[in-house]
């Protein structure tokens, strides 16, 4: 049985496959990405010519540190793939992202990808969004109104505004995070219209018939593709 961090490393080798010479794509945020960035810094270093746009300033540092020539999506407008993690995954290809904070970049690259790749372990793929809990990204100012909105709309259990390092934590956008706890998300695309419904959310990390394939590492060494049906 291998690690969670073998695990990882295994898909995020094996989506490096999908980035090939010449390519500009879309870089995503956190651990399991981690790996396919350093497969990817390998490969430059060896003549792989490719530009990325990242999804944070966490993947910014990460690239640079890996030798990836970075560049902006205002530079490309569209992408031919964007490779992210994700923190769940339903069998639909419905995904929960945002644990690291990086949801809002993260959802504009994956709407101007053609392909959107998520790699992740297998404790990520589930039968039903919702264990993990939803972050949706606010504005600072009357943030408690938007907190309050969505518990009085009775539909999760808890709302929790992010902490780090007993502070609000912020995303890069200077933005705040609410986490919504949840049993399970029965109809994440109803969910995901009412939060972005209330005056001072941003976006939400509900990813909805955005991911063309998932890239999921198992604990016995298998790497799995699962290709979903988009619009």
């Amino acid at each position: 049985m291998l690690s969670s961090e073998e695990i990882k490393k295994n898909a995020g080798v094996y989506a490096a496959d999908f980035i090939e010479s010449g390519m500009v794509f879309g870089l995503g945020t956190g651990s399991t990405v981690y790996w396919l960035i350093r497969e990817l810094g390998l490969r430059v270093s060896q003549g792989l010519e490719i530009r990325a746009v990242p999804t944070s300033s966490q993947t910014v540092k990460l690239a640079r540190e890996a030798g990836i020539p970075l560049t902006d999506l205002d530079e490309v407008m569209q992408l031919p793939v964007a490779i992210d993690g994700a923190d769940e995954i339903d069998p639909q290809g419905q995904l929960i992202k945002g644990g690291g904070g990086a949801l809002l970049q993260e959802k504009i690259v994956a709407s101007a990808a053609e392909k959107l790749i998520i790699i992740a372990d297998e404790s990520k793929y589930v039968s039903q969004l919702g264990k993990f809990p939803l972050p949706v990204e606010v504005i600072r100012f009357g943030y408690k109104q938007v907190q309050q909105r969505i518990l009085d709309a009775g539909i999760c259990r808890e709302v929790k505004l992010r902490q780090k390092n007993d502070s609000p934590f912020t995303t890069d956008h200077q933005h705040y995070i609410l986490d919504c706890q949840f049993d399970q998300i029965s109809d994440a695309v109803a969910v995901n219209a009412f939060l972005r419904s209330i005056t001072g959310v941003v976006e939400t990390g509900l990813f909805i018939e955005m991911a063309s394939t998932a890239v999921i590492g198992h604990n016995d060494g298998r790497v799995e593709t699962i290709n979903f049906k988009t619009v």
